[in-house]
């Protein structure tokens, strides 16, 4: 069943009358609606296209929140073999909102990090929406220390709409936990690329993306807080989040004229949930050609260059 979202309304009435027609030629052999479900088809192929000609940054929020959005599990099982899961930070809990491990991508040694949010009510509680408590942050910092000590290449995929900002999760330590895993990001004396999923949602995306390279999917979305949250301090009412999500500059095109990101990599149309193998495969080719940017740089290089692309964001764009 295909989950269309507010914007897509007009789509799914089309699509539906389309569908209604299928089933009843099944029902019927008889009947011949090749002619109509063609015009609708063709009606619905361009009604898609015009939708998704240029979408509104908050309609970016939304197709980049889209439940069947491919997350960092679908990435992980299609581009990486022989994922070893590791599990815990040593100290407190395993937090099932952040999944790591040893695996191979393009049959090289790599760790792979990344924020699930689940895909369905069951999954989506046992992985707090994505949203990662302390101890996944702790994780993040233990796996990325293991693959600067191995020189292994640190892959992260990012997909959360901010830390989890529960009394326990404060009590713990969130806010140092974020700041030690930014910290070691900067650190690392191996390549680090990180890939925008989907939401990348303040400090708790920042902790995973202060990269050497960073990506973008089309209709992902990068901010400091959610156009809801920026709406409720600014006007005292989420429903501006419109407004908000305009003003805020989150998406993917704005951030690569600012210099946050440094690639784009292209969508099918109608989002990544419409084309999931298509998406999954161009994610994984954006992750081959930033890992091979660096193929030739010592550890020594690849720290200050990391370094000298944060301290430079921002400047690009300013007289623009």
């Amino acid at each position: 069943m295909t989950n269309y979202l507010d914007f897509e309304k007009p789509l799914a009435e089309i699509e539906g009358k389309a569908e209604e027609l299928r089933a009843l030629a099944r029902q019927n052999e008889e009947m011949d609606i090749d002619d109509e479900v063609s015009a609708l088809d063709r009606k619905a192929a361009n009604l898609l296209s015009d939708l998704y000609k240029s979408l509104t940054p908050w309609r970016k929020c939304q197709v980049a929140r889209h439940p069947d959005r491919p997350h960092c599990k679908d990435y992980i099982e299609a581009l990486f073999t022989e994922f070893t899961p590791l599990a815990g930070d040593r100290n407190f809990a395993d937090d099932h909102a952040v999944m790591g491990g040893l695996a191979r991508f393009n049959d090289r040694p790599v760790m792979v990090i990344g924020q699930e949010k689940g895909h369905d009510t069951k999954s989506r509680i046992e992985r707090n929406f994505g949203m990662a408590r302390p101890e996944g942050y702790r994780k993040a910092i233990r796996l990325m220390e293991m693959a600067d000590k191995f020189n292994l290449p640190v892959i992260t995929l990012v997909d959360t709409p901010g830390a989890y900002p529960g009394k326990g999760a404060e009590e713990r330590g969130q806010s140092e936990a974020i700041a030690r895993s930014t910290e070691k990001c900067l650190q690392i004396g191996v390549p680090l690329v990180s890939v925008i999923i989907g939401e990348g949602g303040s400090g708790g995306a920042v902790a995973f993306a202060s990269a050497n390279k960073v990506a973008m999917l089309e209709h992902s979305v990068y901010s400091v807080i959610t156009p809801e949250g920026c709406a409720s301090i600014l006007w005292k009412d989420p429903e501006k989040m419109r407004e908000a999500a305009e003003a805020m500059r989150l998406t993917a095109q704005d951030l690569f004229k600012l210099g946050v990101i440094d690639r784009i990599v292209g969508e099918p149309l109608g989002g990544a949930h419409r084309g999931r193998d298509t998406s999954v495969a161009a994610v994984g080719d954006a992750i081959a050609e930033m890992l091979s940017e660096m193929d030739d740089m010592d550890r020594g290089t690849v720290v200050q260059a990391r370094r000298k692309k944060f301290m430079e964001i921002g400047a690009k764009g300013l007289s623009t």
